[in-house]
């Protein structure tokens, strides 16, 4: 394989605007999320935006960054401009998706989100990762999503489906899906023109596209889920976090 990971940012969020460039340990969101991809040495990091002012806090960062359209739909879209704007001749053969509001994430796990896709002759699409939901209120929480899949392999499932719900029914692990992807280039080219599925609006996960359109999506089982920073309060947490371990916010 030859990956490269793609970091997708914007200032537009709705529950925490402008929240790339949010302070953590004197340094912006964005900056912390390449750091973390840079020290996972898989392979080019590349921030996929449209706001100029991502890009100047990149300035002294060891990661490119691709200025893309504003109107995107989805994050896959964009990391689907900037691959073609980055590398038009088909360099990288596999593109992580790395989203910008994971500062705290452990580099391991991007490698670790490659493994379902190291055999180029299987018919795994896309990978992803979950951990096994240990908090008992994290079962009926709309805002996590659970991944319902098979074993397929040591600490590997195929996913079945991805859902807000409490599922599978009984008992026996439950799975927080974590949202960072690896898309085989030609699968992440065949998902940005797929029409929008009905269970993708019902359930308002993307992901469930791909499994509507007979794509095969596997995940490593990792051992804890990272924090993502979608409200004032995860950003407080994470500044915690990073006050506690200040080795992590040196270098970028």
């Amino acid at each position: 394989m030859k990956p490269i990971v793609i970091v997708p940012a914007r200032l537009a969020a709705t529950r925490l605007p402008g929240k790339p460039l949010a302070e953590i340990a004197g340094r912006p969101m964005i900056a912390h999320v390449v750091q973390r991809a840079l020290e996972a040495d898989i392979g080019p990091v590349v921030v996929a935006t449209d706001a100029p002012e991502i890009a100047a806090a990149l300035a002294d960062s060891n990661a490119q960054v691709v200025m893309t359209r504003a109107d995107h739909r989805s994050g896959s879209d964009r990391i689907h401009e900037a691959l073609t704007i980055f590398d038009p001749a088909g360099t990288f053969d596999t593109v992580i998706n790395l989203q910008g509001d994971l500062p705290t994430i452990d580099p391991a796990l991007l490698a670790r989100s490659l493994i379902p896709l190291a055999d180029a002759d299987s018919a795994v699409a896309i990978s992803t990762l979950a951990a096994q939901i240990v908090d008992a209120r994290e079962k009926t929480d709309p805002g996590v999503v659970k991944l319902v899949g098979t074993p397929v392999g040591e600490d590997r499932l195929r996913a079945l489906y991805f859902t807000r719900a409490t599922a599978p029914y009984g008992n026996g692990p439950y799975y927080h899906h974590i949202g960072l992807y690896a898309f085989r280039r030609a699968a992440l080219e065949k998902f940005v023109h797929l029409p929008e599925g009905v269970l993708e609006k019902r359930e308002r996960l993307e992901q469930l596209r791909a499994l509507e359109a007979g794509m095969r999506i596997d995940a490593m089982i990792v051992d804890t889920v990272p924090l993502g920073v979608d409200t004032a309060r995860d950003l407080e947490r994470a500044r915690q976090i990073m006050q506690d371990a200040p080795s992590q916010n040196a270098g970028g």
